[in-house]
């Protein structure tokens, strides 16, 4: 407790029973970000393959329209490796048991932290959802896409460059859907401002 004594000098009386513990400022709890977490995690797997089948289906109609008659993955070059990629995201959900942990760990550690940090601009949640998607999607398409030059001859290195580069364009559109569903669910702004409001 602080006293005013004569002259201006001040005296400082210890209160009884008074510890640091009871002034110690408690970190306000946001909520549904696990919550959001969880979701997004099973939407990104969902997302990855819905986005894999919509960049097939315009690339389909697309190589139609300009004379196209062959098949992508018959080939050994870049575009081929792309269309490696859009066949392996598509069918992600079937190591869905691999996928989703994996987003849940790459979201938590991430995004998932933004909101007890106090970042409430959008941007931020946009940008490392979508590069966690890119490393993540690009990162396994790298890796199945290397293994097959052991097993296939007479594949070109611009086919896994093709499969890292299109499954890395997959993954960050899917992780912008994602960043949008964090936002939707958790409201960091709206949550931030109704602490602040209650403090002050």
């Amino acid at each position: 407790m602080t006293e005013f004594g004569e002259n201006g000098t001040v005296a400082v009386t210890k209160m009884p029973g008074a510890r640091a513990s009871d002034y110690r400022l408690t970190k306000p709890k946001l909520k549904r970000v696990g919550l959001a977490c969880f979701l997004c995690g099973v939407a990104a797997c969902v997302s990855v393959a819905l986005v894999a089948f919509a960049i097939g289906f315009v690339g389909s109609i697309a190589g139609n329209l300009m004379g196209f008659r062959g098949n992508f993955l018959s080939g050994e070059d870049f575009w081929a490796g792309a269309g490696f990629a859009v066949l392996l995201s598509a069918m992600n959900w079937w190591l869905f048991y691999v996928t989703i942990p994996a987003a849940w760990l790459a979201l938590g550690l991430s995004i998932g932290r933004f909101p007890h940090r106090g970042i409430i601009r959008p941007l931020p949640y946009y940008r490392w959802a979508s590069l966690w998607g890119a490393m993540l999607v690009g990162g396994t398409c790298l890796l199945f896409s290397g293994a097959s030059l052991f097993g296939r001859s007479g594949i070109e290195p611009s086919f896994t460059m093709g499969a890292m580069l299109g499954g890395s364009l997959i993954g960050a559109i899917a992780g912008l859907a994602c960043g949008w569903l964090f936002l939707a669910i958790v409201k960091p702004a709206e949550q931030v401002k109704q602490i602040n409001v209650d403090v002050f």
